[in-house]
């Protein structure tokens, strides 16, 4: 697996005329190399790759990073790199320009002169966005996680207990049932608080009459999932009823309708373009959705500014939302893959208006 994903970053590295890329992303680190511990460097040639750790993982780096030389660095990492760099006969060297800071490439330059240091952009997330067959299998045991813990915790909702008492609920199953963390911390509002997009739990207590958001996901294996639904205690008015059918109708039809060779921007409008049509479009203020997977945030994104090309495997959220201030809001999430024909659903939690009496 680690073998295939890294002849797959040298033809980029090859296109790019890169001679070496230093990776110093921790998800990029594991999704090329397969190594989960939390200190550690690529260094990659065309012909070399080198994981460079400390004492502590010299012994976990080698059973994981099968096609990595394990080196243990000095205590500056860069005099190690200065090394390999010169044993390789490397003058022109590859950085993660969105992991490293300012000070780290000063001081790269400093220690590593006589080396042209080149600023890459995304190349391993670029690889990370189409899913192969053993991270696609993971997510969709993250997405069956997350669909029991909705389950779960619609057994327990009822008026008098805190937000923060239900996020504690929904996060306690997870864990129970293998989740290492939450993807993200949860977001539980209600009343007029579910019309904040990311509400995160409060000591609210929740009350009858009013809308009750939920937006959660689990950490496993080393991916996450990510599902939000809207439920009512109590009895809905006329205009809870109207704002959550508009967001399924929007939500709905861009799942019917996403398929590959479609831009992120068109894939956004086939929910954005609902919501307007309905008069809400201004209460819309986020993007449809994100790319899914070792984060739960990457590319590629659902959006009006996206002019990403969605093709089979990439793992995007679809999440339309109408938010009202003072009243309160709706937003329905899945996770879904795109497949040949459309997209799949991972998320299977029904989307039903459930009413808790």
């Amino acid at each position: 697996m680690e073998h295939a994903r890294l002849s797959r970053l040298r033809t980029l590295m090859r296109e790019r005329k890169l001679e070496a890329l230093f990776v110093t992303g921790a998800h990029n680190r594991r999704y090329i190399s397969g190594f989960t511990g939390s200190s550690g460097y690529l260094l990659i040639t065309d012909e070399k790759a080198y994981l460079l750790t400390d004492f502590r993982y010299t012994s976990q780096a080698p059973e994981q990073a099968k096609h990595f030389e394990v080196v243990e660095h000095k205590p500056k990492v860069t005099e190690t790199l200065k090394d390999l760099l010169k044993a390789c006969g490397i003058e022109q060297l590859g950085f993660e320009q969105q992991h490293v800071t300012y000070a780290s490439y000063v001081a790269y330059a400093a220690d590593l002169q006589g080396v042209r240091l080149v600023p890459t952009d995304s190349l391993v997330e670029e690889l990370r966005m189409i899913k192969d067959e053993s991270e696609l299998a993971v997510m969709r045991e993250a997405a069956e996680l997350a669909d029991r813990t909705y389950a779960h915790v619609l057994t327990t909702l009822k008026p008098g207990i805190t937000e923060s008492d239900v996020a504690l609920t929904i996060e306690f199953f997870m864990r129970q049932h293998g989740a290492a963390s939450v993807s993200f911390e949860t977001i539980v509002a209600s009343g007029e608080r579910s019309a904040l997009p990311h509400g995160k739990a409060s000591d609210r207590v929740l009350q009858a009459g009013e809308f009750v958001k939920l937006d959660f996901g689990a950490y496993y294996k080393g991916y996450c999932s990510d599902i939000t639904r809207t439920v009512m205690l109590g009895k809905p008015t006329a205009k809870h009823r109207e704002i959550y059918d508009i967001v399924l109708e929007a939500q709905l039809n861009a799942l019917a309708h996403m398929k590959p060779g479609m831009t992120g921007k068109e894939a956004d409008a086939l929910a954005r373009d609902v919501i307007k049509k309905h008069g809400y479009g201004e209460r819309f203020g986020h993007s449809t959705g994100h790319g899914l997977g070792m984060e739960v945030h990457e590319g590629p994104r659902l959006s009006s500014q996206s002019e990403t090309v969605l093709a089979p495997g990439m793992t995007v959220t679809v999440e339309p939302g109408i938010y009202l201030p003072g009243f309160g809001g709706v937003r329905i999430e899945d996770d879904v893959v795109v497949t040949n024909e459309g997209v799949q659903r991972l998320t299977q939690s029904t989307k039903d208006f459930i009413i808790i009496d």
